[in-house]
């Protein structure tokens, strides 16, 4: 049966012919660009949108008269702003990337809180990812805003979505087993940071961070951890004990780095700038069929082991970096003396006569 011959539309072409790679082509300002898009259909789509924006000027804000902010702009000062003040940088540069795409050429002060709500909301599977994208654009505005460079902060109308916490995921003895046993098999370079993740409670952040002249053998403990503090925009520090399973992993990962374990190296040094555990992790989460799991379960299990050994609500503070003892109490009902304990204190209290 012959092939369907695709009507000619203005604008959008297949190169090479063939291929199934389409592109779009159009004038602004006497200028012609082109993008490369991947289908037909969003390539149609996305040609009918860049010809409507070049009417109104908001995609190429450089082509009207006067010199217009671009978001692109105020991501970009963020992004260096968090380099050199946020533990969480990365996090930063990441959704930069992400975001530059649909809104970096756009005209900061032309942004609408529905354009990015609906953006937010058609890409954030999770309550608590569109929180993090929309907390970002808060920041870039803000930072516009002080520098005197836009006037409005278009994210601080958009409402954060409620994040459900009550489900703490962690992993079982057994599924614990299983996956550290594929990536010893698949990525064994990659097992210290794996253990060391579920059995300290280190954030992503924290634990990419650690030089070794920060990891104290003796004293058993890592001074001076770099961590997040969710109210402020200061780096907040605090010492990460070691116990005798961590002790283990750090020696295995030192005869990895072999020479590179002066003090200023990094203890568990990324394949790449932007690198994070996908690429070798995910693979043995899906062959060990463990669902529902990301990095950040890590922390959960460890606090969830801690809590169900015994352990405190203040130590399961203390362990987690946690502010405030009311976020480590969503790990204290897995302790299975929590409860019983104080129902017992009660049924021996006596009134005093």
């Amino acid at each position: 049966m012959a092939k369907r011959k695709l009507k000619p539309i203005r604008g959008v072409y297949e190169h090479p012919i063939g291929s199934g790679v389409w592109w779009i082509h159009y004038y602004a300002g006497g200028k012609r660009h082109r993008e490369k898009v991947g289908r037909r259909s969003d390539a149609i789509d996305l040609y009918k949108i860049r010809k409507a924006d070049t009417l109104r000027g908001r995609k190429l804000p450089e082509l009207r008269p006067g010199s217009a902010i671009t978001l692109g702009t105020l991501m970009a000062d963020a992004t260096e702003y968090a380099k050199s003040h946020l533990a969480t940088h990365t996090d930063y540069s990441a959704k930069e990337r992400i975001l530059t795409e649909p809104f970096g050429a756009c005209a900061a002060e032309e942004v609408t809180p529905q354009e990015l709500d609906q953006w937010l909301d058609k890409h954030c599977k999770t309550a608590a990812t569109f929180n993090r994208y929309r907390a970002f654009l808060s920041l870039c505005y803000r930072m516009g805003i002080e520098n005197r460079k836009v006037t409005i902060n278009p994210a601080r109308l958009i409402r954060p979505h409620k994040e459900d916490n009550a489900r703490t995921r962690f992993l079982s003895h057994e599924e614990f087993a299983k996956l550290l046993g594929i990536v010893r098999r698949d990525h064994p370079d990659q097992a210290p940071s794996l253990i060391v993740a579920t059995y300290s409670a280190m954030r992503w952040s924290e634990q990419f961070g650690i030089t070794w002249s920060q990891v104290d053998f003796k004293r058993r403990k890592i001074a001076g951890v770099k961590t997040k503090n969710p109210s402020t925009s200061k780096i907040r520090r605090r010492d990460v004990p070691l116990n005798s399973v961590i002790v283990t992993a750090l020696e295995e990962q030192k005869i990895i780095d072999g020479k590179h374990t002066g003090p200023k190296d990094i203890v568990f040094p990324r394949a790449g700038e932007y690198s994070d555990w996908d690429w070798w992790l995910k693979p043995a989460l899906a062959e060990a069929k463990i669902e529902d799991v990301v990095w950040h379960s890590l922390r959960h299990t460890c606090l969830s082991r801690a809590a169900m050994s015994g352990a405190t609500m203040k130590e399961v503070q203390e362990l987690g970096g946690h502010l405030t003892i009311s976020q480590a109490a969503r790990y204290m009902h897995l302790s299975p003396s929590h409860t019983s304990e104080a129902s017992e204190r009660m049924a021996q209290w006596k009134q005093s006569e």
